[in-house]
């Protein structure tokens, strides 16, 4: 159920325009969200992007948002817009904010999903200070089960912090953390899908050379990764409590447990994740270099 302050974003978001600059996976994920909530209309959502009329006559299809088909420019649906996504690639971020930033109005509410790209960094290829929000969704937002790390600028009132988060929870949960510990949210959960693939291939090997079916066996791991994690949402107990539950002395799970743990599982996820991390760093300080040349 919405709070009071979430069915107050609810009817803000419905009275706004919504410019998508960038027209990939996730800028069409969120539009999938706010559109299935019910959050806002197709026809106060645009989306562009620099070339491919394919993928924009496909999404207007698809979703009944305003492109560039429709016969309106870009640059007046970006000048039109109360809240503008960045959603382009990074490696092409610098130059595209550098071109639209004479758009760019000081009331509107900028939220990138740029990743690697710094506040600091954005307000400096603008030219100004502005009101941006700094997103990391992950892949399971194209799902709805999306986990969204955000971060503001000073310039974001109360309410646009309150319509980001509303406009976020359509595609999943979203954790509110200081700019530091962006690239922590990499590591942890736009990262993490990943991991539990990774897990699943491991899973899926080790049921074949069992004796199962690849496709049996594809199916099993689905249902047990899925029951796993029901299970620590649904009882609210610790990952590590639940496996005490089903590790019984000297049993099946035991001697598992016990295998993986020789192995080192623990210390190479501990260090996968950091380097993720710290690799969401590096292309960071990357990007952040092209704003300074």
């Amino acid at each position: 159920m919405l709070s009071m302050e979430q069915t107050n974003a609810r009817v803000n978001v419905e009275a706004l325009k919504i410019c998508f600059y960038g027209a990939g996976s996730m800028a069409e994920a969120i539009v999938r969200g706010l559109i299935n909530q019910k959050l806002t209309k197709p026809e106060q959502i645009s989306m562009l992007n620099r070339q491919n009329a394919d993928r924009l006559n496909e999404l207007s299809e698809r979703y009944g948002v305003q492109t560039v088909l429709n016969g309106s420019t870009n640059e007046q649906f970006i000048e039109d817009a109360d809240i503008l996504f960045l959603a382009m690639k990074p490696k092409d971020a610098v130059s595209a904010i550098s071109s639209i930033k004479h758009l760019v109005k000081d009331n509107q509410l900028i939220v990138s999903v740029i990743a690697g790209l710094s506040i600091a960094s954005m307000e400096r290829v603008l030219g100004k200070s502005a009101a941006i929000v700094r997103s990391m969704p992950n892949t399971s937002s194209t799902i709805g089960l999306g986990v969204t790390g955000i971060s503001y600028s000073e310039s974001v009132t109360d309410e646009q912090r309150k319509l980001a988060e509303t406009m976020f929870a359509s595609i999943g949960i979203n954790a509110v953390v200081d700019e530091s510990l962006q690239d922590s949210i990499v590591g942890v959960s736009g990262s993490g899908p990943a991991y539990v693939y990774f897990f699943m291939e491991a899973m899926m090997e080790a049921a074949e050379k069992l004796g199962l079916q690849a496709d049996q066996a594809k199916q099993l791991i689905i249902q047990t990764v899925l029951g796993a994690a029901e299970m620590v949402r649904a009882t609210g107990e610790e990952p590590a409590e639940l496996r005490r539950k089903v590790t019984s002395p000297n049993g099946t799970t035991q001697a598992a447990i016990e295998s993986m743990t020789e192995s080192g599982l623990t210390e190479a996820v501990v260090r996968g994740m950091m380097r993720s991390a710290e690799r969401a760093g590096e292309i960071g300080a990357d990007i952040e270099r092209s704003t300074l040349a």
